[in-house]
């Protein structure tokens, strides 16, 4: 069998798996072929163009109606943030070894994330370069570097797959995504890989998150993995996580001086997470449906359409979504959560709103995170363009859910409330999930 798969096609290979059952049929391709599966046809991920904000930026650089400022201690962050609308307030510290620019990352001098709906970027003291990841509605995830060199018309240039060796793989969903890591960090800022490592998103117990960053904010009796310098010689189970509990600032951690904020708001990390695993369930479900429809096309015309298969293929991704979106699994805070920035106010006034004034920016942080348990990236290009069978399957689906009757089906964490509520605020603003209903 492995010598054969060496010389099956994708799609042969992607079809032998799933008759199998091998629901990780990716990686036996990976590994036999060298390749991530979306690098080829149908979804061809590199040769592609792209079209999101990162691109639309660079087009107006070109064109000389956008002009990138290059100013010291941070070179072009500051003038890319106010571009793409992103608030400081949503900066992220992040201490550990754990990206390309490694090197020049430590607790004393962390790399800085900043993010909103549509990218992500981050910045890294006297780095070569700033990253940055855009959310594509074509491409699903696509990351860019920009050099940090002063010039009349600056490149913001597309990765050629280095970043795809940690940004597509399981801990992604399979696909090229933003993930939040939680590492186990020595004072050096070196992760203790043997110690193990988790995915944070918001199902996520508090005391698997946030290692290898700095969290400032309070959370009550709950304990996270946050703002600890771990010692290689002593075990997980020995480490008093109390010392990185309830940090109201940063203060002698280390110089604050550079950086955009003094914060690195639990608030913004709560939602980071939410945030980048409901992008890579959007990615996927995009994946799926046109691998789907690839498969379909190659079928003989008297077969039924669509196949069985690819009804398979959009169920599983769609209904993966759906329970996300629903923030099925979410942890249940057992202490009320404040953070030290402006974020919380604003993420919260944000819209667009119902007739009644709710919207689903709104946070709880007393037992949840939304008040309205409901992912607000369904307002995002890359959701509402979301192919025909994907988009049918989650509308349909998510009607059952909100209109059912009484709260004991797999969504029983929606009270009749909840479901009423979410109801209405998606009529009212959310046209692609609603005009059908």
């Amino acid at each position: 069998m492995p010598g054969a798969m060496k010389t099956i096609t994708t799609t042969n290979a992607l079809l032998l798996l799933l008759s199998l059952g091998l629901t990780d049929w990716p990686y036996a391709i990976v590994h036999a072929q060298g390749l991530f599966d979306f690098e080829r046809e149908p979804i061809n991920y590199h040769n592609r163009p792209a079209n999101n904000v990162v691109t639309r930026l660079q087009s107006g650089i070109d064109s000389g109606k956008v002009e990138l400022v290059f100013k010291e201690p941070r070179g072009y962050l500051d003038s890319i943030l106010q571009y793409l609308k992103i608030s400081k307030s949503t900066q992220s510290l992040v201490f550990s070894k754990s990206s390309a620019q490694l090197r020049k990352i430590s607790p004393s001098r962390p790399r800085a994330l900043y993010f909103n709906e549509q990218a992500y970027v981050g910045w890294v003291q006297d780095g070569e370069v700033i990253e940055l990841i855009a959310s594509d509605p074509t491409l699903g995830t696509v990351f860019y570097s920009l050099k940090q060199k002063n010039e009349a018309k600056p490149r913001l240039l597309r990765d050629k797959g280095q970043c795809l060796q940690c940004h597509a793989q399981r801990r992604t969903r399979d696909v090229p995504g933003p993930v939040v890591r939680s590492l186990y960090t020595g004072s050096d800022g070196q992760p203790i890989l043997s110690f193990g490592d988790y995915v944070s998103d918001h199902t996520s117990p508090f005391s698997e998150r946030w290692g290898g960053y700095y969290v400032t904010g309070t959370h009550g009796k709950m304990l996270h993995m946050g703002n600890l310098l771990t010692d290689r010689n002593q075990p997980p189970s020995e480490i008093d996580y109390s010392q990185g509990a309830n940090l109201p600032d940063l203060s002698g951690r280390f110089d604050t001086r550079p950086y955009l904020s003094s914060h690195s708001d639990i608030v913004a990390l709560m939602v980071l997470e939410h945030q980048s695993q409901m992008q890579n369930l959007i990615t996927r479900a995009l994946y799926e449906e046109v691998r789907g429809r690839s498969y379909d096309k190659a079928r003989e015309s008297t077969q039924d359409f669509p196949s069985d298969l690819s009804k398979r293929l959009v169920a599983r991704a769609g209904n993966d979504l759906l329970q996300y979106m629903l923030c099925t699994g979410e942890f249940k805070l057992q202490s009320p959560v404040r953070g030290t920035s402006e974020f919380a106010s604003q993420f919260s006034a944000r819209g667009p709103r119902d007739r009644k004034g709710r919207s689903l920016y709104q946070l709880d942080l007393t037992t949840r995170l939304f008040k309205y348990p409901m992912s607000y990236m369904v307002y995002t290009e890359s959701f509402r363009r979301l192919p025909s069978r994907v988009m049918i399957h989650i509308r349909r689906e998510l009607h059952k859910v909100l209109t059912a009757g009484s709260a004991g089906d797999d969504y029983a964490h929606l009270n009749l409330k909840d479901r009423r509520a979410i109801f209405e605020i998606l009529k009212d603003t959310c046209p692609e999930l609603s005009d059908a209903w």
